[in-house]
C-alpha cells in the first residue's frame, strides 16, 4: 500500500531497550475513497516509522482519518516501547474536547 500524501506527521521520543535514544516518526497519508469497497468507503493510510503501510477504513473520510490515528495510538501502546510525546503516554493522539 503506498503512503500518498502526507497531511501530518509528527516525531516521538523515547528509549531502545538498550537505552539508547529513540525517534519515531508517525504519518498520515491524506485519507481516499477505499478502490475495494463496493459501498463507497474509503481508507486513511499511516506509517509507523519504517514499517509497512497500513490503513483504516471509514464510511466517508473524517471516521476513515479518526481511526487511522486510533489505531497509531494503540499500535504504539501495545509495541511496549518507552516512548511517548512531549510527556504524554497517549502521544497526544487522544481527543476529548469539553462541548459546552
Amino acid at each position: 500500500m503506498d503512503l500518498g500524501t502526507v497531511i501530518a506527521e509528527r516525531t516521538i521520543e523515547g528509549k531502545a531497550a538498550d537505552g539508547s535514544p529513540l525517534e519515531v516518526v508517525i504519518r498520515f497519508g491524506t485519507p481516499r475513497p477505499d478502490p475495494l469497497s463496493g459501498n463507497g468507503d474509503w481508507e486513511c493510510p499511516h506509517q509507523i516509522g519504517a514499517e509497512p503501510v497500513d490503513a483504516a477504513y471509514g464510511v466517508d473520510s473524517v471516521q476513515a482519518l479518526l481511526l487511522s490515528i486510533y489505531a497509531v495510538r494503540i499500535k504504539l501502546s501495545e509495541s511496549g516501547a518507552g516512548t511517548d510525546w512531549m510527556g504524554m503516554r497517549d502521544f497526544g493522539l487522544t481527543v476529548a474536547p469539553v462541548i459546552s
